[in-house]
This record gives C-alpha cells, sequence and structure tokens, in this order.
C-alpha cells in the first residue's frame, strides 16, 4: 500500500474542500490513487448531503449583488446561526445571488443547475453540507433589472433590502432601503396592501369592537349605533394601511415627514421593493433539551 503523505492529503483537501480526515480516509481506502480518492470523496459528501436534506433549515442569510441596473437579492438557510457565519456559506450566498443577476434563472432549480467554478451551484452546496455537516437551502431570491437606479441595504446579513428607484441623490434609495428593514412595510402604497391582510385587520378590528361593547353592555352603558361600529371599523383599518405602507410611513431619519414627503422633496420616485427576513414563515423546530437527556439515559441503562 502506497504511504500516504501530508502533501497528499493536502491536494486532495484542494481539489474537493473536503475535511483532513476525511481526505485521509479516502486516500486509504483509494491506495494513494488521487483520482479514485476524490471520487469516493464526492460519493461520502453526496451521501452526507443526502441525510441532513430532511433536517429544517430556518437560520440563514440575506446576500445582495448589484451591476449597474440589474441586482438579486437571495435567501439562503441553515440549519443553525452559527453556520451562517461560516466564510464558506457566506461566499455560497453571495455567488447564489451574483448568478441570479447574470442568468436570470426561472426558478431555484435553474439557479442550482448554474455552473460555479466547474460544478454546479448545487454540487457546490452539497459539497459544502458535507464539509460542515449541516443542511443548507436556497429558499427564494428576487433579480431586478432597470433603467433606474438600485440601492441595498443589510442588517447583519439576516434582513435584505433592494430598492428600486428614479432620482439624482444615491443616498436616498440607501436610506429607503434602510428605513424598509427598519419599518417592515408589506407594500409601497395603500392600494398594493394584499386584500388578505386588510381582512384579518378587519376582523381583528371587528373582535376588538365585539368586546368593547360587551364591556359597556355589562356596565350598563347605551351600545353604539351601527353607523358609529362602521366608522371604528373602517379607522381601523385606514390606521392599518397607514402603518404598513412604504409611502405613508413616517420617515425612520425624521418623523416629521412621510416617506411620500421625502421622495418628493428629494425628486425621488420609488418604483419597486423586496425584503426578505431570515426563516420568516418557516416553522422552527423547538428542542425539548430535558427530554432529549432523559430519553439519552433511558436508553444508556437498556
Amino acid at each position: 500500500m502506497a504511504a500516504i503523505t501530508a502533501a497528499m492529503v493536502g491536494e486532495l483537501r484542494a481539489k474537493t474542500d473536503a475535511p483532513m480526515m476525511e481526505c485521509k480516509k479516502a486516500l486509504t481506502e483509494a491506495e494513494g490513487d488521487m483520482d479514485r480518492a476524490e471520487e469516493i470523496l464526492r460519493v461520502k459528501l453526496g451521501g452526507k448531503a443526502s441525510k441532513a436534506s430532511s433536517r429544517i433549515t430556518a437560520e440563514g442569510v440575506v446576500a445582495s449583488f448589484i451591476s449597474g441596473g440589474v441586482g438579486a437579492l437571495v435567501e439562503v438557510n441553515s440549519e443553525t446561526d452559527f453556520v451562517a457565519k461560516n466564510d464558506d456559506f457566506m461566499a455560497l450566498a453571495n455567488n447564489a445571488a451574483r448568478l441570479v443577476a447574470e442568468h436570470n434563472p426561472a426558478d431555484v432549480a435553474a439557479l442550482l443547475a448554474l455552473p460555479l467554478d466547474g460544478k454546479t451551484l448545487d454540487e457546490v452546496r452539497a459539497a459544502l453540507i458535507g464539509k460542515i455537516g449541516e443542511n443548507m437551502s436556497i429558499r427564494r431570491f428576487q433579480r431586478f433589472e432597470t433603467t433606474g437606479k438600485l440601492a441595498s441595504y443589510l442588517h447583519g446579513a439576516r434582513i435584505g433590502v433592494m430598492v428600486e428607484f428614479d432620482g439624482a441623490d444615491e443616498q436616498v434609495g440607501k436610506d429607503v432601503a434602510m428605513h424598509i428593514a427598519a419599518m417592515k412595510p408589506v407594500s409601497l402604497s395603500a392600494d398594493q396592501v394584499p386584500a388578505e391582510l386588510i381582512e384579518k385587520e378587519r376582523s381583528v378590528a371587528a373582535l376588538k369592537a365585539q368586546e368593547d361593547a360587551d364591556a359597556a353592555a355589562a356596565a350598563g352603558k347605551p351600545a353604539q349605533s351601527p353607523e358609529i361600529l362602521a366608522k371604528r371599523l373602517e379607522g381601523s383599518v385606514q390606521k392599518y394601511l397607514k402603518e404598513v405602507s412604504l409611502l405613508n410611513q413616517a420617515f425612520v431619519k425624521n418623523d416629521k415627514q412621510s416617506i411620500e414627503q421625502m421622495l418628493k422633496e428629494k425628486n425621488t420616485t420609488v418604483k419597486a421593493f423586496t425584503m426578505y427576513v431570515v426563516g420568516e414563515g418557516i416553522e422552527k423546530k423547538q428542542d425539548d433539551f430535558a427530554a432529549e437527556v432523559a430519553a439519552q439515559m433511558a436508553a444508556s441503562k437498556q
């Protein structure tokens, strides 16, 4: 059997980016044959990726890329916040954003099939899963292409915003992106707020009005007329629309102005925006540590 040297292990690691011990084991199994060891590693890393694929990925990062009038925002997920800070994981996210901007894939599957450093993006992802031992997934992306301008803002990589706008002052776009990250509007204007959100708010206001009416009746106070109740409900809905539509929100850097007023003053128009919050809408697994320890202790006694 050929002696496995540190140089051989280093060479295989440089080719595959696999952990040192995995490289040594593969070279030993391949009796020093570098090509065969590389294939063995790819099989093993793929196996690790498959085992990890069912685990929930609710942590991660948002990455952005802008070049001229083309930009992209991408959410890439991991199982833990620790891995989300890994340099290789960040590189995966940044490369994914760049590929979206450059190639305009139709969906995540098409994005994963794009080439990156002699492999597909999905192969790079799978190799990184094998290296780190934790599941990773590309969840969603949004691509922008405009004759205007683009600005992005990342808040600790967990909140990402991209804004499409027209205007001479680049700082305005950055300020709006930062405002969106802080205030989290759901739409550009009030008439673009999704109908299901409005109905949900109307239902909440109606329940609150009923609770107040029941309390008033219990206290012997007269009931409000249907007209007054209707106005109250509509007032609640209008207040909600003002709070969640970007143009109506008070500007975070000057709460005496709305975003709409600030943009008019700066002769700027916001055309569209996208905001991603890492893990938003993903049901995270809640581990019961005490139960897990108890189960392990019980198993050890068997």
